[in-house]
């Protein structure tokens, strides 16, 4: 009998495949919500959709998350809130001065969070948590808690090795959280429509944000408060 006839083609090669295709499904299912999140919002995204763009069916979906709601916690999840763990050993690992770590700081969240489709997850809660208070409590206690007790840490940091004036601590978290959330909201938001013109370099935008912070932070050189005449 001729070797090319389909039915002499070994079996076991369909269960492997169908096994990784199974395993990659919840992936693929995260990767096509976050992007219709985005693009349309939490209330204006259906799951059928978020299954058809994933290329499966609506049932498969139920079958990895039983809701919506739990399809937007698991995206929160995989995208930002799953990292705070690893953020933070590397705040336990740094070696450098407190204005080294700020600005690893800014530009690590840019470069993981600010330069992907996970930045349109901020906007995201801005826009709809009056209307979703579920899961505006979700993304306070699962993402800001955790992100801005990760900022406290660094200005504790800088004020207890003198490289930072005393200060209180809520406030200093807003002023460096201020211009990370306004960098977002431009970017899905009037930089979708601006012209050239009006489009922010995001490396350039955070050197400058930086150099505010820093100097607004530092504690101020003593020979400088009372210059000579």
């Amino acid at each position: 009998m001729s070797d090319s006839n389909p039915q002499n083609t070994a079996p076991s090669d369909h269960p492997i495949r169908r096994s990784r295709r199974k395993e990659a499904r919840p992936g693929e299912l995260l990767a096509a919500a976050l992007d219709l999140f985005v693009e349309k919002g939490f209330a204006a995204t259906r799951v059928e959709e978020v299954a058809q763009r994933a290329g499966v069916s609506k049932g498969t979906l139920f079958l990895y998350f039983p809701s919506k709601e739990e399809l937007f916690k698991a995206v929160v999840r995989e995208n930002i809130s799953g990292r705070f763990a690893e953020w933070s050993d590397e705040i336990d690992r740094f070696e450098g001065s407190t204005h080294d770590m700020l600005r690893d700081c800014l530009f690590n969240w840019w470069e993981r969070i600010g330069s992907t489709q996970a930045s349109g997850i901020p906007k995201l809660i801005m826009s709809e948590a009056q209307n979703f208070p579920e899961l505006a409590s979700f993304y306070q206690q699962e993402v800001m808690q955790p992100g801005t007790a990760l900022i406290e840490r660094i200005l504790k940091r800088g004020v207890a090795r003198g490289e930072f004036r005393p200060m209180d601590f809520t406030y200093g978290v807003y002023l460096v959280l201020a211009p990370m959330l306004f960098l977002v909201l431009w970017k899905h938001s009037l930089g979708l429509c601006c012209g050239n013109h009006a489009q922010l370099d995001p490396h350039q935008y955070l050197s400058a944000q930086l150099d505010m912070l820093t100097h607004g932070l530092s504690q101020p050189n003593p020979s400088l408060e009372h210059p000579l005449p």
